[in-house]
Order: structure tokens, then C-alpha cells, then sequence
């Protein structure tokens, strides 16, 4: 096994680029002050907004073994398409089977960040409630790929999150938006479909990596744009 292939973007440059270009426009707003007072709303001091968003980029290339799947034949060095979105399968030689892996940008830091903003916001039942629905929905549109592993379509877990959070919590949609969208996404994609990854080829299968992180990067791209929508009457006593 080459300790190289565990660490590479999931996603193709395009779209990586992409993403990187969404989150500076993001970072842009806060800066200027637009969103400001929403993303203190939200639990998180706009100064951390752009580490937050550069760590899950860069995070994405890194992937932490966690278990071994027995050996198959491996797909190696591809681009597959799902839903329009490119993902990378990367280079491997003699390489043993499938690797179970958790994505520290697509993973790690979202969970990290969903239990700092669901404790902060004190949310629990709504966070488990809003978690559950995403984790649900997020399930019946997961689809096994080969050389990837599980992928959804990259919007439904965004979309999801933000009608659960508007739905359960208005005045704080933003942080139940992120939180539903990271850990539902996770729930319901990766872990609840961990037994369909072996036959698939995939050299890694990496929780939140290929196949989900852009379902939740975009979750907390959409959590902050939520905020402005919740803000105006969050000021209100």
C-alpha cells in the first residue's frame, strides 16, 4: 500500500475550484459586514468563518484509515461522473482492498463544528430531530458508485437541511442548517451504507470524502446564507 493513496482531493480541479470560489465570495460577504451579525447568531465569531471553510478544503485531501475491506479488484486512476459532478479515484498499486477512511475536511472538522454549534445553541432535540430527517432523505438518494464508493447527489443534503432547519428552528435555522447537513449527510450516505461498499472497487471509501463532501461543504456554504433570512427576528425579544 502506498501512503500517498490515501491523501488526494476528492474532487476533480473544476469543481474543487469551484467550491473554493463559492467560499471566497462567502467570506467576502462577512468580511463587508453583510453577514456579519447573522454568523454571530450563529455561534461562530466571523474571524474563525474563513480558517473554518479553508480547513475543510484543504482537510478534504486528507483521510485517516479506520478498517480494511478484504481484497478485490481495484479501480485506479479514473475521473467518474455522478450527477454532473466529477470525482477522482486515485493511482494505486498492490493495493490490498478497500479502505474504510474518515475525510478530516468532509468529516472530522464538520463533526467537530456541529457538536461545538449543537451544544452552544442548545438544540438537542431539535438537532437530533432536524439530523434524522436529513439522515433519512439523504439515504433513499445514496447510490453505490463503482471506484467511489457511496455519492448523493450533491444538493439534496443542502436543500434538505435548510427546509428541516427553517422548519424546526427559524431564529436558528443557520446553525440547525449546518449541523442537520453535516452529521445527516454523514449519517445517512456513509454510515448507513457502509455494508454496500465492498464489491464496488473503491481503493478508499472515505466517510465524508468522495461522494459526500461537496453535499456537506455546500451545507454550511448554505447554513451561512441562511442567516439573514433568520437574523431580523432574531433581534426581536
Amino acid at each position: 500500500m502506498r501512503f500517498s493513496s490515501l491523501h488526494y482531493f476528492p474532487l476533480a480541479w473544476p469543481f474543487l475550484l469551484a467550491l473554493a470560489i463559492l467560499a471566497v465570495v462567502v467570506i467576502g460577504l462577512v468580511e463587508l459586514g453583510i453577514l456579519k451579525y447573522a454568523y454571530e447568531r450563529m455561534g461562530v465569531p466571523p474571524r474563525y468563518v474563513f480558517g473554518v471553510l479553508l480547513l475543510s478544503l484543504l482537510g478534504s485531501a486528507i483521510n485517516i484509515p479506520v478498517a480494511q475491506l478484504p481484497a478485490e479488484e481495484m479501480v485506479s486512476g479514473r475521473l467518474v461522473d455522478f450527477f454532473g459532478i466529477r470525482y477522482v479515484v486515485p493511482v494505486v498499486e498492490q493495493w490490498p482492498g478497500t479502505v474504510v477512511a474518515v475525510n478530516v475536511g468532509g468529516a472530522l472538522i464538520p463533526v467537530l463544528l456541529s457538536l461545538y454549534l449543537l451544544h452552544k445553541n442548545r438544540m438537542y432535540v431539535r438537532g437530533v430531530l432536524a439530523v434524522t430527517a436529513v439522515a433519512l432523505v439523504t439515504h433513499q438518494f445514496a447510490y453505490p458508485v463503482r471506484g467511489v464508493g457511496i455519492s448523493v447527489p450533491t444538493f439534496v443534503p443542502p436543500l434538505v437541511a435548510a427546509f428541516a432547519a427553517m422548519l424546526l428552528g427559524w431564529h436558528r435555522a443557520a446553525p440547525l442548517a449546518y449541523i442537520a447537513g453535516s452529521l445527516g449527510t454523514l449519517v445517512g450516505a456513509d454510515l448507513l451504507n457502509l455494508g454496500r461498499i465492498q464489491g464496488l472497487g473503491a481503493p478508499v471509501a472515505s466517510i465524508g470524502g468522495a461522494g459526500t463532501f461537496d453535499g456537506v461543504f455546500l451545507s454550511g456554504i448554505i447554513a451561512v446564507l441562511l442567516s439573514p433570512v433568520a437574523a431580523p427576528r432574531a433581534r426581536q425579544p
